[in-house]
This record gives structure tokens, sequence and C-alpha cells, in this order.
């Protein structure tokens, strides 16, 4: 089964929380604080391997999280950061945010490495909180949460050329020719449902990668049939060998087939039609496929325009003309460059790039419900997450920062009095004229 779309959860790894230690040797006696920080938890890092063709293995398996960091020690030792999290996906491969829809990543290079989710910091131990007022603090943080998100896999099959054309036209065919797959054959429509790909060898040290890709109908850009499972691999072919059943045996027109593909790749993405096209006039060996052949030529000059469009006769049946096709197809692979522009994904043009910016949110607003105050601001409920509201010195920082914040003389606009309470998150406080808040 091949499966070339996925959905996943990645979570990178929490960081280990820092401490609260002082030093107590016999000899030392104002020791101070020797908390250790916390280390970092590990990222989720996609990696390509070119050995693998599907996303398979992510149906089996959607979850992956980070491991980890460890814990601060005492004199002021720091905990071990916790390994990064590999995860091997295949070339072509377009990884997008699910919620956001935004590309995180379009991976087609063995080795290419993008984060997905970071590992959180490790919190700081009281060691780094240590002031001439306050020399020694009873403040350590807790490890700040990897980063999280519900990613889509996509994969584009990553070929040199591509076989298109209606289906029964001879595709599948072809490809076990030319090359060792073994895709399945039938006397009956989409016998292919899923890409094949197969490594062809031209004979004079040449060879490139082709793939048999699902027939196209009528409508295909609006997702009929199998529609988009087949457009989006199209977009990653070099070339495309644009396959015609030239005897006509169906009661086709070769000529209409013609224009109705080309027409449904154009609508999914106008710029296939400046893709490198190779006709392969198929069945030659069938009645009456000489006469269809010399009336699609003369139908082909009167629309081709200025594009020219190398025709070559065949049959994969008796082999007639198919070592001609694949030194057409080298001899223009060679002429195109080696890999695709990203910005001819459609995708990628029509959705926003992701980039890991940092966000530092400091802004904040307040509301009232019934007699509750609530806070809401991504930066002070983050920290809240990270501070130890047990410890009386870590409620004294805090409420040092919503100071110098304007968070009191803000709430105080609104009409807030010593004893009423404020909610921040997942926290509720007591609120007092004096700037001091109590958990």
């Amino acid at each position: 089964m091949f499966v070339d779309k996925a959905k996943i959860f990645v979570k990178g790894g929490n960081g280990g929380d820092g401490i609260v230690s002082y030093r107590r040797e016999k000899y030392v006696p104002e020791g101070g604080p020797a908390g250790g920080d916390g280390g970092k938890g590990g990222n989720i890092i996609f990696r390509v391997d070119e050995g693998l063709r599907t996303l398979m293995d992510f149906r089996y398996q959607k979850h992956f999280k980070g491991e980890r960091g460890e814990r601060g020690k005492v004199k002021s030792m720091h905990g071990a950061g916790a390994d990064d999290m590999i995860v091997r996906i295949p070339p072509g491969t377009i990884i997008i945010d699910d919620d956001s829809q935004e590309i995180i990543a379009d991976m087609t290079r063995h080795g290419q490495e993008i984060i997905v989710a970071k590992g959180g910091r490790g919190g700081r131990g009281n060691t780094r909180f240590a002031t001439i007022n306050n020399p020694a603090p009873d403040i350590a943080e807790t490890g700040e949460e990897g980063e999280e998100r519900w990613i889509v896999l996509e994969l584009k099959v990553m070929a040199d050329v591509g076989l298109v054309g209606f289906p029964s036209v001879g595709k599948s065919t072809l490809l076990s020719v030319v090359s060792g797959a073994k895709p399945k054959i039938g006397a009956y429509h989409f016998t292919t449902l899923t890409p094949n790909l197969g490594v062809v060898d031209v004979g004079d040290d040449r060879s490139f990668v082709m793939a048999d890709l699902p027939g196209l109908i009528e409508g295909a850009h609006e997702g009929v049939g199998l529609g988009h499972e087949f457009l989006r691999h199209v977009e990653r072919t070099r070339v495309i060998i644009h396959v015609l059943d030239m005897s006509g045996s169906e009661g086709r027109d070769p000529f209409e087939d013609w224009l109705q593909i080309n027409e449904e790749l154009v609508l999914y993405n106008e710029k296939l039609a400046d893709r490198p096209q190779i006709i392969a006039a198929n069945k030659m060996d069938m009645p009456e496929a000489a006469e269809h052949l010399e009336k699609f030529k003369q139908q082909l000059e009167e629309v081709r325009g200025e594009k020219e469009y190398l025709i070559v006769p065949m049959s994969s049946l008796t082999k007639q003309g198919v070592q001609e096709l694949l030194y057409k197809a080298m001899d223009t692979l060679e002429s195109v460059p080696d890999e695709l522009e990203i910005e001819e994904v459609k995708d990628v043009t029509e959705r926003k790039v992701y980039t890991f910016e940092k966000r530092e949110e400091s802004s904040y607003t307040i509301r009232k419900e019934n007699e509750l105050y609530v806070v809401e601001s991504e930066s002070i409920e983050k920290y809240l997450k990270r501070m130890k509201v047990t410890s009386y010195d870590s409620v004294m920082r805090f409420a040092q920062i919503m100071r110098k914040m304007g968070v009191d003389a803000a709430l105080r606009k609104h009409g807030a009095k010593d004893g009423d309470t404020v909610q921040i998150g997942d926290f509720t406080f007591e609120f007092f004229e004096g700037s001091d808040y109590m958990a």
C-alpha cells in the first residue's frame, strides 16, 4: 500500500527543572545558593532519507515526543540536555502545520533536516536569582514545555520522468518493459491506484527514475477520480512522457485525449504547461494506428503554437521505438535543471512558508467577569507555568514583574480594589493596593 499523506502529532521534550539548593561545606559558613539549571528538552527533527519511498511508517506511529531534560543538580551543576529525536522521511515530503496550514518545510535533498518541534529550555536554579538584596533566594523555575503541534505530511513522488495519460493507454506496461518494476497490469481501467517507481537503464551508462502515475480523467484538477492524489506527483517530475493510445482501441480520439489531459494539468498548476513533454504514440502495432498518428500530427501542428513536441511512435508490446523513447527522455533530462524550484510547487505558492521566528508577546488585556478580573497575556501565562508559586520569594518576584509591566496600574484603572480576585491563566490571585499578590 502506498501512503502519500499522513497526519501526526509532534512534541518537543520539556526542559528539566531548576532546583533550590545551598552550599553546606564544613568550612564555608556563608555558602549561599547552589541550585543548578535544568537541561534543555530534546528537539523533534525530521531528516530526509533517500532509502524511503512512502509514508507507511506514519500509518502505525502517529505520536512523537522528545525526551525531557535532566533536573538541575547541587553545587550549581546543570542537568544534562536530552538527545534530539530524529525522524526519517522520504524525499519529496512537504511538512504542513495543521492549524495554520503554513508550510514548515519542503524536504527534497538526502540528509536535509528541519526542527519541527523545539525542546523547552531548562528551568533556572536559585543560583541565577541571587542579588545583593536577596543573597539566598528560595526561587527556582520549572522547565519550559516543549513545542507541540499537529502536522500533515504530504509526499510528492521524486521521479525524473513521469508517465501521464488516460487509464489503459499502456503506462504500466511501458514501465514494466523498461525497468525492473512490476506494476499491476490488467484489462480494465484504474489498475494503477498508486504511483509505481522504476529505475531505467538507458544502455549508455545513463539512467533515470521513471514513475507510472495513476490515470487521469476529466475534472481531475477538482479532485474527480484520483484527482489531486495523482496531480500532486506530476509537479515533482522534471520531464513528462504523455502516453497516448494511438490505435483508438476504445473508440477514443488520441488528439482529444491529449488536449484534455494537458488542460487538466494546466488547471491544476499553470507552470506544468512549461514542463518538457514527450508524446509517446503507443500501440503502433495495432491496425489503423499509423493513420491515426498522421492525423494527430496534423491536428497538433494547428494548435501547438511556438512549443515543440517530440513524438515517438512506439509499442510496449513489440518494444518498437521503446529504446528511442528512452534516449529522447534522457537527452531532455540533461537539458533541464537537476532540481525543480520550490516555487514551481503549487501548494508552496498558495500557502505561507513557516519560519521559526521568536515571538515575544509582552502585551496583555484585562476584562472583568462578574467579580473576577481576568488578565490575558501569552508571556505572563508562560512565565507562571515556569514559576513555583509555592515559594514566597517566587510570588514576590512575580509581583515585582507585574508592577514593572504596568499590570497593577491597569487593574486599578479597571476598578480593582484591595481583596479582589485576579485570574491569570490557570492561577487565581488576591489583589492588594500595595501591588502585592497572594496565590
